[in-house]
């Protein structure tokens, strides 16, 4: 297993981002780079199994904690403006592209609300990737009437205003180790600011309603049981994407974190065979 490496990027507006690398052998040469995007409320350190299995794969791997995660800067849960999570992407892209063999493709992966950035990024075409993976992406946050009302006030007049994000952590998975794991994770935490909760109702919609024209090659893998982001939301994008494009596949009784669910083989089998598929080692 390889170690991963922890380091400090410098985003384009001078704040800190915490990196996490899962670098190849210094002999291999990688089949291409993923990138990590977190979900809400978490940190790049979780997918440390993922990693483990795409560097067994022969992918390069680097993550990164967002704006206000992890060990990133920030104030917890917060957003200083609408496109800071774009922007830091851009970044950790521009400067994963610059340690790459020539020719050699960049991926991104992205878990719940990174799966959003990641598509949102990808959507307005920030910058080109190859291939794009998303996990139960937040593109229908199922907000009540309640919370629709309240969005469309609270980030004018306190943006900045965090509160609790509403998550259950019990429904993150159906494997009470991960569960507990998550609940003492020092670097795990529940908040969210007005603004970052906009971004979140806003990009889902504005990913899907783009969906009938992407071009991107990406695999959709969303969980049916899924209690902490509205399936729906994949669902309408799948429909609406062209099938050569868009590979989606529906683990119908898995709840939100995919990858770190009971019976998660499934997963890192439909993953392999999709990188394989397109990817020559």
């Amino acid at each position: 297993m390889t170690d991963s490496i922890l380091s400090t990027f410098t985003a384009s507006d001078g704040d800190n981002i915490a990196l996490q690398e899962w670098p190849l052998p210094d002999d291999a040469r990688p089949r291409g780079a993923v990138v990590l995007v977190h979900g809400l409320g978490e940190h790049a350190g979780r997918y440390d199994h993922v990693a483990q299995r795409l560097n067994s794969w022969g992918f390069a791997v680097r993550g990164y904690d967002q704006y206000g995660h992890g060990e990133s800067g920030g104030p917890r849960g917060g957003l200083p403006n609408d496109d800071r999570l774009l922007v830091d992407l851009a970044d950790v892209v521009d400067a994963t592209r610059l340690r790459l063999p020539e020719g050699a493709p960049l991926i991104l992966l992205g878990h719940s609300m990174g799966g959003l950035v990641a598509a949102r990024f990808v959507a307005l075409r920030r910058r080109p990737v190859d291939a794009l993976v998303l996990s139960s992406p937040a593109l229908d946050p199922g907000l009540s009437a309640v919370q629709k009302f309240l969005l469309a006030i609270v980030p004018n007049i306190a943006p900045n205003l965090r509160v609790g994000n509403g998550l259950d952590a019990s429904y993150i998975s159906h494997d009470p180790a991960t569960v507990a794991a998550y609940r003492a994770d020092p670097l795990v935490h529940d908040r969210i600011c007005g603004r970052l909760a906009k971004f979140i109702a806003d990009g889902g919609p504005a990913v899907v309603a783009r969906a009938a024209q992407w071009t991107v090659p990406t695999l959709l893998m969303y969980a049916g049981a899924d209690r902490l982001v509205n399936p729906a939301g994949s669902r309408a994008f799948a429909a609406a994407a062209p099938k050569a494009v868009v590979t989606s596949h529906c683990f119908e009784e898995h709840y939100h974190e995919l990858f770190n669910e009971l019976d998660r083989e499934p997963v890192f089998a439909v993953l392999q065979q999709w990188l394989d598929a397109r990817f020559a080692r």
